[in-house]
């Protein structure tokens, strides 16, 4: 597996979702139903981590990552992804079938198996 081509298509998702995470915060909140003035602050701080770990991602690219080089910013969204996918395929076999959702637990399901890969596999290193 190729490490530049996953962590800059992972930069450019995270990139998307903290953009609009930050700026719309309110449309978010209530495309998902929710109300009150906390939650599009959360959502806020969401897109703020989104955009610092597409920032980090997107850095990073160039680096040598896998074994135990930059393990720690592999490491890093291995966790995101597997742990935000899990979720996702939670919501999913608890009967969400919301599009966005789908497509979003595709997405993070296939960063999650690729991160892993270069965590515990033996994945091609960029160079």
């Amino acid at each position: 597996m190729n490490t530049k081509i996953l962590m800059a298509s992972s930069a450019l998702v995270m990139a998307a979702l903290g953009v609009a995470a930050t700026f719309l915060p309110q449309e978010i909140t209530a495309a998902l139903g929710g109300s009150g003035r906390t939650l599009p602050l959360l959502v806020q701080v969401l897109g703020a981590t989104y955009l610092g770990l597409a920032t980090l991602n997107w850095m990073a690219k160039e680096s040598l990552i896998g074994g135990i080089y930059s393990r720690p910013v592999s490491m890093g969204n291995f966790l995101h992804f597997a742990i935000a996918g899990i979720a996702l395929v939670k919501a999913v076999a608890a009967g969400e079938r919301a599009v966005a959702v789908l497509v979003c637990t595709a997405i993070y399901v296939v960063f999650a198996v690729a991160f892993g890969a270069v965590v515990f596999g033996r994945a091609k290193v960029a160079k």
